[in-house]
């Protein structure tokens, strides 16, 4: 028995014969009933997920799960190259390098848009004017907004505010993903487009799902991005390819 006062966790507990997931049994409730993305949601809120909640955490995982020769993807091939025989190292050392840069401001994004939807309907473009001025002043990057590659608009963005949509989203943190971004514009001065990560931030909460967590949902997708580069690089190797062009590249200066 437990007092009240000790930690407790309703994950997960198992005994000879059954495994139980959240109160629900593994082998009898789960396996087979529930697809992957329906676990994610189940795991992390104990609940199976709205059609809302599918649509997004579906859109998320297929928008993001790859991004190219990006730099945690280099990083999980030359670790492979170097130690073919640790397969999850390989993908741990390109998980690691999944920051804002490279993986995503969703959870900073998420924030800035419950600001604005916290104010009444009237006063949400004075607020994003706010925080656009505010970055400006200080000099600061806008979380989900600006792309070095698609300067003319992110194309994932209204692909995802279509999904949410469609899966009967009302709308409010949309509105808010593009009243910051018209925002940033204008106290910017510059063609400041809406990225990926606001799109993700807006479409997890119009979900209801934790943005806390955004940027977890990200790395369960490059998970599976990063397994796919390492099974590439088995069969078609490029890391000894890459490092002799980054010591190329770089040359040595006394």
């Amino acid at each position: 028995m437990y007092k009240k006062s000790d930690p407790v966790t309703h994950l997960c507990h198992s005994d000879v014969d059954h495994i139980w997931i959240r109160g629900r049994d593994l082998c009898a409730d789960l396996i087979g009933k529930l697809s992957f993305t329906d676990m994610i949601v189940f795991h992390f809120l104990g609940r199976e997920p709205t059609a809302l909640q599918r649509a997004a955490v579906d859109a998320v995982l297929v928008c993001i799960m790859e991004h190219g020769m990006t730099p945690s993807a280099v990083a999980s091939r030359i670790t492979w190259l170097g130690a073919p025989e640790s397969l999850q190292g390989a993908v741990a050392a390109g998980l690691l390098g999944a920051g804002t840069r490279f993986v995503g401001t969703a959870d900073e994004a998420a924030a800035l848009l419950a600001r604005i939807v916290a104010r009444p309907a009237a006063e949400r473009a004075a607020e994003a004017a706010a925080i656009a001025r505010e970055h400006v002043a200080a000099k600061k990057f806008l979380p989900g907004y600006g792309h070095p590659i698609h300067v003319n608009g992110d194309p994932r963005v209204a692909r995802l505010a279509e999904v949410a949509r469609d899966a009967g989203a009302q709308g409010e943190y949309l509105e808010a993903m593009y009243l910051l971004g018209d925002a940033i514009k204008a106290a910017s001065g510059k063609n400041i487009v809406i990225n990926v990560n606001a799109a993700i931030a807006a479409l997890l909460l119009e979900a209801d799902l934790p943005p806390a967590i955004a940027r977890g949902f990200n790395l369960i997708a490059r998970c599976a991005g990063l397994v796919g580069h390492i099974l590439e690089e088995m069969q078609e190797p490029a890391g000894f390819h890459i490092w002799k062009l980054a010591e190329e590249g770089v040359p040595y200066a006394d």
